[in-house]
């Protein structure tokens, strides 16, 4: 049995600090819990931050007084080595929905004062007792679909407010046997294998049964959605996507860990490929277009049966001169007017 208590207790202790933390006490919760040189990796419009006061005053704060009564509703937290560094840093993970009432305008989305959930996944690396590096992904088009706002003209999946896994074991405060870690992490090299440069040479479906299970679940971003079962994941995502995207180039992972039967990865970016157009209904591009991604699995047996995806849309779309925020912002300004503040 492999030890993480102390590195999973220090990022339990810094959510429970930040999550109520309002205004000053923001960069206070960060200092205290992460290190001097942080490094901070999110979607865009963000980006990344280099500075402890930068995640404070670009990110959090403006979404704490937009999101109100802040809940963090945790679906996976796990922790691990990270399998392509040996440099004793432990990386844990949280995934799930920061819930709360959606009063003030972020990032130019018109408050709809309702219940809303913004969809997150965050890698964070431990290290000499202090937190030293946060990959930080988020899905803003699920975010603003439930404000009312859909960026995308066409999406080939199912669009939910989407469930933890289906087993509800994915909170794994206490660590769990080192050797079921190492046969998750086997299970996604497989994929990845197999995945190559999508050159495989078998038909997709029989190449996605070689590492899933026939009633998978792929939990895709608004904009893609949610798939059940290889053969709808094989028309409504995998299929289009491979259709769409030529010349794919494998960027590399900066982090891929497991403990127990779940595990991920993430990259800055992941891939590149060059849209011949197509995908969501969008046009083609002649770049190359960079992929920020986080994947995160639950394993059952010595198969893959659910996968949990953020990427960023936005930030694709940015690439190709597409800026879908400073659209919404000239139809809403990003203050909101006096009568849609709460007094």
């Amino acid at each position: 049995m492999t030890d993480f208590q102390a590195e999973k207790r220090l990022v339990r202790d810094y959510y429970e600090a930040l999550d109520p933390a309002q205004n000053d006490d923001i960069l206070a919760v960060i200092d205290s819990f992460c290190g001097e040189d942080y490094l901070w990796r999110g979607y865009h419009p963000f980006g990344l931050l280099e500075s402890r006061e930068d995640v404070a005053t670009k990110f959090w704060l403006p979404f704490k007084r937009s999101l109100k009564r802040l809940q963090r509703r945790q679906d996976i937290f796990f922790a691990g080595f990270n399998s392509l560094q040996d440099d004793g840093a432990v990386w844990v993970v949280s995934m799930g929905h920061l819930l709360g009432l959606f009063d003030r305008p972020w990032l130019g989305i018109r408050p709809s004062r309702k219940i809303t959930m913004l969809r997150y996944c965050e890698f964070s690396k431990v290290k000499e007792g202090k937190i030293q590096e946060s990959a930080f992904y988020f899905d803003i088009p699920h975010f603003m679909d439930q404000a009312g706002l859909n960026p995308f003209p066409h999406q080939s999946a199912a669009q939910l407010v989407q469930p933890g896994p289906m087993t509800h074991d994915g909170l794994l405060f206490d660590d769990a046997p080192k050797a079921e870690g190492a046969t998750t992490l086997a299970a996604i090299n497989a994929m990845i294998s197999d995945l190559g440069t999508w050159q495989l040479g078998l038909p997709l479906e029989e190449e996605l049964a070689r590492t899933w299970h026939d009633d998978m679940l792929w939990w895709g971003p608004t904009g893609i959605g949610a798939s059940y079962t290889i053969e709808r994941y094989a028309k409504q995502h995998s299929g289009p996507f491979r259709a769409a995207f030529t010349d794919r180039s494998f960027s590399g992972h900066i982090c891929r860990v497991a403990e127990g039967h779940y595990g991920g990865f993430f990259g800055w970016p992941n891939f590149t490929a060059r849209h011949t157009g197509g995908f969501m209904g969008l046009p083609a591009s002649e770049q190359a277009i960079a992929f920020n991604v986080i994947d995160i699995y639950r394993r059952a047996d010595d198969k893959l049966a659910e996968n949990w995806i953020f990427i960023d849309l936005l930030g694709m779309l940015a690439q190709q001169g597409d800026d879908v925020l400073g659209r919404i912002s000239d139809i809403y300004p990003a203050e909101a007017s006096e009568n849609d503040k709460l007094h």
